[in-house]
């Protein structure tokens, strides 16, 4: 997750969905992605139209927004080259035989894929292995 951290919050109006977080023009706080959205439609939908926002504040907390969209959108991007490199990586084990860490389970590997914990080759037997440290492979 990105998080940005804003030193200077003004003319906002504490709303219900925004009440967490608003804050004052003497704190910081980090926001996330949505809840800095959340908080600069909140201010803008609020502000007093006698005395606006200043024009580069606004310009400020936009550029921001924008540079949070593209950090996100970058993250995002760099998060999928993995992934397909750590699955072509790992469509190297099809066919070898491989081995638990502790010797309980070994086998051919007959199909790989992957997960939030890491690779997992499932075995021509049935079993799977998380291809981790400790796991040997060979011919």
């Amino acid at each position: 997750m990105t998080v940005i951290s804003t030193t200077s919050v003004t003319n906002a109006t504490a709303t219900s969905s925004a009440s967490s977080t608003s804050s004052s023009s003497s704190s910081t706080q980090t926001l996330g992605y949505d809840q800095f959205l959340t908080l600069l439609v909140t201010e803008m939908k609020y502000q007093d139209p006698t005395k606006p926002m200043d024009p580069t504040e606004t310009v400020s907390q936009l550029a921001s927004f924008s540079s949070v969209e593209q950090a996100v959108k970058t993250n995002t991007t760099l998060t999928s080259i993995l992934n397909s490199n750590l699955l072509t990586q790992a469509s190297s084990f099809i066919g070898k035989t491989v081995s638990s860490s502790d010797g309980s389970t070994s086998g051919v590997v007959a199909s790989v894929s992957t997960s939030s914990s890491g690779v997992i080759a499932t075995l021509t037997n049935g079993a799977t292995i998380s291809l981790g440290s400790g796991v040997t492979v060979s011919e």
